[in-house]
Formats: C-alpha cells, sequence, structure tokens
C-alpha cells in the first residue's frame, strides 16, 4: 500500500515538475519573441526617423516616383513641345499670308492695309526673335571653380555653394541662376540671363493672338455660316442623289478651295483665341510677380517668410523689389529713356543686369538700397 502511494507521489512530482517546465519554456519563448519584435521596431525607427520629418516630408517622399516620371517626360518631350509650337505658329502664319492677306489687300483702304502690315510683321518678328533667343540662350550656371564663388546655402543635389537665387532643376540637373521655372515648351529652363526673353515672347504672342482673334472675328463668323451651310447643302445634294442615277447627280456646291478657306479661318480663330486666354494668363501671373520683383519659386518661398515673421509681429520685405517701376526697368533693362524702344519695343539682345552671382544695386534704380542676401 505505502509503495503504491510513493509510486503515485513520485509520478505526480514527475507530472508538476514537467509542467513547471513547459510553462517555463513557454514564458521564455515568448519573452524572447516579445524581445525581437521590439528590437525589430528600434531598428525600423533607427533607420527612418527623422526629427525634421512632418506631413509635408512625407507627402513628398510618397510623390517622388511622380516626380520623377514627370521631370523625365518634360526632359524627353522637350523636342516635340518646341516642334508643336514652330509648327501651330508656322501654321498660323501660313494661313494669314495664303487666305486673308489677299483679301485684306482687295478689300480694306490704304489706311488699313498699312495698318495691319507694318503691326502684323512687327508682332511677327518679335514673337520670332524672342523665342529663338529664349530656347538657345543659356539661362546661367554657376561656375564649376568653386574658389571663388560665394555661396548662400549648399546644394543638395550639386552638393555644392549655390548663389542667392540660384535652384537646382532636376529636369535639367543642374542649379540655375535666379531661376523662374522649367519651361517644356522651350525645352530649357528660364533663369536669369533668358527670362526676359521669356516674358517678351509670351507677351507679343498674347498680343499677336488677339489682334488675329479681333481683326478675324467677321471673317470667323462668316466661315462658321458658310460651313454650317455647306453641311445643310450636302445633306440635301445626298438626298437627292440617293433617288436619281450616277450622271444626274448634281456637282458639288462649293469647291475643295473655298471648304479649305472656310475651315482654315475657323481653326485660325478658334487656335488664336485659345491661346490668347491660356498664355494672356500665364503673362498677366508672370508680369506680376515682375512688378513685386521675384520669381515663381521665390513666391512660394517669401509668402512662407512673410507668414513666418507676422507670427512673430514683423514684416517682410523682399530685398530684391525695388519699387514697381524700378522692378520693370532693371527686367527690361532699361538705364536711359530711349531703351524703351530700342531694347522694349525693338529685338534687342542685350544682357540683364548683374551675372546671377551677386546682386548689387542696378543703375537704374532711383531709391538708394543696401543689398541683402538672399531668404
Amino acid at each position: 500500500m505505502r509503495s503504491r502511494q510513493r509510486m503515485f507521489a513520485a509520478v505526480m512530482r514527475l507530472l508538476l515538475k514537467c509542467l513547471r517546465l513547459g510553462r517555463r519554456r513557454r514564458f521564455r519563448l515568448l519573452r524572447q519573441l516579445e524581445q525581437l519584435w521590439h528590437y525589430g521596431h528600434l531598428c525600423l525607427r533607427s533607420l527612418l526617423y527623422n526629427s525634421f520629418t512632418n506631413g509635408d516630408v512625407v507627402l513628398d517622399s510618397l510623390f517622388e516616383p511622380v516626380y520623377w516620371l514627370v521631370d523625365h517626360v518634360t526632359r524627353w518631350f522637350g523636342v516635340v513641345f518646341v516642334a508643336l509650337v514652330i509648327g501651330l505658329t508656322s501654321s498660323i502664319v501660313a494661313i494669314v499670308y495664303i487666305c486673308l492677306l489677299p483679301l485684306i489687300l482687295q478689300t480694306y483702304t490704304p489706311a488699313w492695309i498699312c495698318w495691319h502690315l507694318a503691326y502684323g510683321h512687327w508682332n511677327l518678328i518679335m514673337i520670332v526673335f524672342h523665342y529663338y533667343m529664349a530656347i538657345t540662350t543659356s539661362p546661367g550656371h554657376p561656375p564649376q571653380a568653386k574658389n571663388d564663388l560665394t555661396g548662400v546655402s549648399i546644394c543638395r543635389k550639386c552638393i555644392a555653394p549655390k548663389p542667392a537665387r540660384t535652384h537646382h532643376c532636376s529636369i535639367c540637373n543642374r542649379c540655375v541662376l535666379k531661376m523662374d521655372h522649367h519651361c517644356p515648351w522651350l525645352n530649357n529652363c528660364v533663369g536669369h540671363y533668358n527670362h526676359r526673353y521669356f516674358f517678351s515672347f509670351c507677351l507679343f504672342m498674347t498680343m499677336g493672338c488677339i489682334y488675329c482673334s479681333i481683326s478675324g472675328w467677321d471673317m470667323f463668323r462668316d466661315a462658321y455660316a458658310a460651313i454650317e451651310r455647306m453641311k445643310l447643302l450636302e445633306k440635301e445634294r445626298l438626298q437627292v442623289a440617293a433617288n436619281q442615277t450616277y450622271y444626274q447627280t448634281p456637282p458639288p456646291t462649293f469647291t475643295f478651295r473655298q471648304r479649305a478657306f472656310h475651315k482654315s479661318v475657323v481653326y485660325l480663330w478658334v487656335l488664336c483665341s485659345s491661346v490668347a486666354l491660356a498664355l494672356g494668363a500665364l503673362t498677366l501671373w508672370h508680369a506680376a510677380l515682375i512688378t513685386r520683383g521675384e520669381t515663381s519659386i521665390e513666391r512660394h518661398i517669401n509668402r512662407k517668410e512673410r507668414q513666418r515673421l507676422q507670427k512673430k509681429g514683423k514684416v517682410f520685405r523682399n530685398p530684391y523689389s525695388y519699387g514697381s517701376w524700378d522692378n520693370w526697368k532693371v527686367f527690361l533693362g532699361v538705364d536711359v529713356p530711349r531703351h524703351w524702344l530700342t531694347r522694349v519695343l525693338l529685338p534687342s539682345p542685350h544682357l540683364p543686369h548683374g551675372t546671377g552671382l551677386s546682386w548689387d544695386l542696378p543703375p537704374c534704380v532711383t531709391e538708394q538700397r543696401a543689398p541683402l542676401l538672399a531668404i
């Protein structure tokens, strides 16, 4: 009897011991898994943690593939956009010379003929000159020799000193002096040395489109009515032809030349009106920026700086603004009154004020102001 009790007690002790060992092993396994989880979480945070991370940084990181795609598409399709501008402009000029100019010479008075010939050719020359200069002129880049270059900051892409008002273009993969934006229609950056050419092209192209739209309004109405009349007569002709034999089919009411003429006039007016609205809005936007003495990039920078200083009770002042009138004189390079004719109303390849590396006071500015560094 005692031997059975002893055996039973031994079995129970062995069973309890096995249970204790299993529980310890299970707790040890859970503890190890918890330690591995905390260690992996710590490693992940150590790789991704940044004290400057905020919602904007996360949003930029998420859109980085989109930016990469846009940059590469813009880089490779720039030539296509330039060819498109040249092709559309050439088509409008061809329609004016082939279709509209003979009609003007036959129906208009000598005074109006002289006006159209003088203004139309002057506007065309200004468009062609400024577009060619905007494409072929380099916007300006910081020099490769970095010894004598005074930089306000360091470019994170080029790892080089970056002068005031200079920004890195991800499409050109270079820093651009006084960068405004990368224009796909120019296949070039708009910067210090070609900013005036870009704005002048937008201005004169808008003026030319408005001129064509206003001058061709009556012709557009007549051409549109003629096209509608052609469609109606064509429908009636087909209905009559369905009930007659082939040799009894009446000839077309309008010739091919008449059809081409009317459709060309409608094409000219619609294209010029659309471009005038779109490009006119862009031109007004850049005119407002020039009036404030800032570029498209600097507008966003100055707005954030203005909000930051406003919270502190301070007033922001753009260090590159010399007043509305002087800003235009600096931008256009008008030093003396005759420059309004020779440098603004006539084609002029003159260089802008300064080198784009430093921003001293231009000679045409009346208000003396100490030069400041970029914000």
